[in-house]
């Protein structure tokens, strides 16, 4: 078998948990397996790597972000096949450039477009274990790219999709997919398996376990994921295309913290209006979630969205630089101390009142909703920050998950 085998920064923070990660590969290897992993940046590695930026050019380029936060990784790889080496196999550590991982040129959010497989091919030929850096490719400009936070997992996935792979296991540091985030809603269980659909629902609204982008493309090549901790030897989350029982109404909960409202007021009222405010923030690679248009008001009407912190920044500048000349809008307000909590589940799609179950769940606890978003699995509420925590847990139990 060859087996692709993903592991978080928790999972190599430290030198015991290197030599952890280690021994869990090689006992694939001596059994006869072909091993590739992929690594992310050891713990905190990254968020270290940021705060030198920050420290020294608070406006860097996403290119030089770039060049900078690949180095995370490949510390990484190279102290795993040191490691593995150490216990007496044969290990080698490649990171984009040395795999050739080729991907778009957009710094900081790459998309993967092709890998070449022969130098991984040639290394288990030669039966070693093989290292590769997750999260990071090279462009058409041989430049280092990354491909978004959580971008290891998309890493592993495409690379058992072009080495077709006859496993694909996610290591992180909880036993698999929960209906909530255990921190938040501590009743919360352990999903045996779950459908892509449900888990990219889940991974797109703030579920950490998967990143989304891993879980469409194991959707899209039919990559069937296995979601497990590298702590413990338990049996981990199965993610695949069908469960092939009953569908759960509910699935599970999920929240985001890393959200802002940005309210644009005072539009005019009249075709083309929308297209433009939302082609401004696509040429600026903005993703825009949940939006509300208001009811027309004396001509006028509002249009509020929400987007990731990150893009907060980038979102507001460029509305502004727009705000008198194409868009004509009277102010734009943002609200930073909101949240969304979701409820995700195959079974909403024939089972209706599911909204009007959510809302009741969070009137029973005085939670006030300030936007409303749905899909056919999916119902998501934006509120107040506080309270989400509490809102989750009534939500969890609500639907009795």
């Amino acid at each position: 078998m060859l087996i692709v085998k993903k592991f978080g920064g928790t999972s190599v923070a430290n030198k015991e948990r290197i030599f952890n990660v280690a021994r869990r590969c090689i006992e694939d290897y001596k059994a006869g397996n072909q091993v590739v992993v992929v690594l992310s940046a050891m713990g905190k590695q990254t968020d270290v790597l940021l705060d030198m930026a920050k420290d020294i050019n608070p406006k860097a380029s996403r290119r030089e972000m770039d060049m900078l936060l690949t180095t995370g990784e490949q510390t990484s790889v190279a102290l795993m096949a040191m490691a593995m080496d150490s216990l007496g196999v044969p290990a080698v550590s490649l990171n984009a450039f040395q795999v050739a991982m080729h991907t778009t040129a957009d710094y900081s959010n790459a998309k993967l477009k092709r890998i070449d497989t022969e130098r991984i091919y040639n290394e288990l030929e030669n039966r070693k274990i093989v290292v590769i850096t997750g999260f990071q490719g090279i462009d058409k400009y041989d430049d280092y790219t990354t491909l978004g936070r959580g971008g290891s997992d998309t890493t592993a996935v495409a690379l058992a999709s072009a080495l077709h792979a006859d496993a694909c296991e996610i290591y992180t540091d909880v036993d698999g997919v929960y209906t909530a985030d255990p921190r938040v809603v501590p009743k919360a269980r352990k999903l045996e398996v779950i459908t892509y659909d449900e888990m990219l629902e889940l991974a797109s609204l703030g579920a950490g376990v998967l990143h989304n982008r891993s879980v469409e493309m194991a959707k899209k090549y039919g990559v069937q994921l296995v979601v497990r901790s590298s702590l413990n030897k338990n049996e981990g989350t199965i993610v695949k295309e069908d469960t092939k029982m009953e569908k759960m109404l509910v699935s599970g909960v999920a929240t985001d913290k890393n959200v802002v409202q940005i309210s644009v007021e005072g539009l005019e009222n009249k075709p083309g209006v929308a297209f433009k405010l939302f082609q401004h923030l696509a040429n600026h690679n903005v993703n825009v979630d949940m939006i509300l248009q208001s009811v027309e008001h004396g001509g006028k009407q509002d249009i509020s969205f929400t987007v990731t912190e990150e893009d907060a920044d980038i979102a507001l500048e460029t509305i502004e630089r727009h705000a008198e000349s194409s868009l004509k809008c009277d102010t734009v307000n943002v609200t930073r101390d909101v949240a969304k909590v979701s409820v995700v589940g195959a079974g909403m799609m024939t089972h209706p009142g599911v909204a009007a179950k959510m809302f009741e769940a969070l009137y029973d606890c005085g939670v006030n909703i300030r936007q409303i978003s749905t899909s056919e699995i999916r119902v998501t509420v934006l509120i107040d920050e506080k309270y989400v925590e509490t809102a989750a847990q009534n939500v969890h139990e609500k639907f009795s998950l």
